[in-house]
C-alpha cells in the first residue's frame, strides 16, 4: 500500500504531494518574467514557491490554503501553466511594439510641446470677430419672422 504522503504524478504529469503540486519550467521555453507575473497573479489563489534547480529551469510548488483533493491541485496548475503562457505571450508582444510604442509616445510629447498656451488662445479669441452672424442665428425669433404670426396663433390663451 502506497504512503499518502508520497510524491504522485497529477494528470497533467505534474508532482503531486499532500495540499500541495510541483512541477519544473523551462526557461527557454517561458522567460523568467513570465514566470513571476504567473506567480504574482496567484498569490491570493494559493501560496507559490519558485526555486532554481540548475541554470535556465525553475521550480514551482503551489500549495493551497485549505485542505484540497488531487484534482483541484491538477486543475490549479493547469490554471497556472494556462497564466504562464499568456504572460510568456504578452511579453513577446510587448517586446515586438516596444519601437511603435515610443514612437507614438515621442509624437504624443512633441505634440504637446507644440500645442499652444491658453495665453495664445485667448488672444487669438479676441482678433476674431465675433459679433458677425451672417446666418442670422442670434436674432430673436419675433424679429426674424414679425410679430404678425403670434397674433394669428390659435393657440395661445386671451388674457
Amino acid at each position: 500500500m502506497a504512503d499518502q504522503d508520497s510524491p504522485q504524478e497529477s494528470r497533467l504529469g505534474f508532482t503531486l504531494g499532500k495540499n500541495h503540486i510541483a512541477f519544473e519550467i523551462d526557461e527557454t521555453v517561458y522567460p523568467l518574467e513570465a514566470v513571476y507575473g504567473a506567480s504574482y497573479l496567484f498569490l491570493e489563489k494559493c501560496y507559490v514557491y519558485l526555486s532554481r534547480p540548475r541554470a535556465a529551469a525553475v521550480d514551482v510548488r503551489l500549495t493551497a490554503r485549505e485542505s484540497t483533493t488531487a484534482a483541484d491541485l491538477d486543475a490549479l496548475a493547469g490554471e497556472f501553466a494556462n497564466e504562464l503562457l499568456s504572460q510568456a505571450t504578452r511579453l513577446r508582444l510587448s517586446q515586438a511594439s516596444t519601437r511603435i510604442r515610443e514612437y507614438y509616445t515621442a509624437a504624443a510629447l512633441r505634440a504637446a510641446a507644440a500645442a499652444p498656451s491658453v495665453d495664445e488662445l485667448l488672444a487669438e479669441l479676441e482678433a476674431e470677430e465675433l459679433l458677425e452672424d451672417p446666418l442670422e442665428i442670434m436674432v430673436p425669433w419675433e424679429e426674424k419672422h414679425g410679430a404678425q404670426q403670434n397674433e394669428s396663433d390659435p393657440k395661445k390663451d386671451p388674457e
